[in-house]
């Protein structure tokens, strides 16, 4: 089986990071590793450096990871975990709008794409209008 690019969903809220996954996973097939680092470790409205390094490992394949934020600790938060990390080759901090670029990275990955290309897309999505 190929390995494609891991995503992490990095978000203050449970909630929108599990629902953000949940559309993820429908639209791309349940093919790509999706991982929520989503509030705190008590489940409250936040963000946490050690859910995100979790979540990081957790679907990292080898072909790399994109780190999704949806806004400001989770920013900051992501930015330090990634710069540990010192991986910057393999692990991407992407800006983009969080449900748009989630989608986006999600089904480019589920193409078999790389990290550039998958990092891209959901850069891409800045550009999607919605009407």
């Amino acid at each position: 089986m190929r390995t494609s690019v891991g995503i992490v969903l990095v978000s203050h809220s449970p909630l929108l990071g599990a629902g953000v996954a949940e559309l993820t996973e429908q639209l791309g097939g349940g093919g790509v590793a999706v991982a929520v680092a989503a509030g705190t470790e008590a489940g409250e409205i936040g963000t946490s450096y050690e859910l995100i390094e979790a979540a990081v490992r957790q679907v990292d394949s080898g072909a790399g990871v994109v780190v999704l934020p949806d806004l400001g600790s989770a920013v900051l938060t992501a930015r330090a975990v990634l710069a540990d990390l010192a991986r910057e080759d393999e692990v991407v901090l992407v800006d983009a709008p969080f449900v748009e670029g989630a989608v986006a990275a999600v089904v480019t990955a589920s193409t078999g794409a790389g990290l550039a290309e998958v990092a891209r897309s959901a850069r891409e999505a800045w550009q999607s209008r919605k009407f």
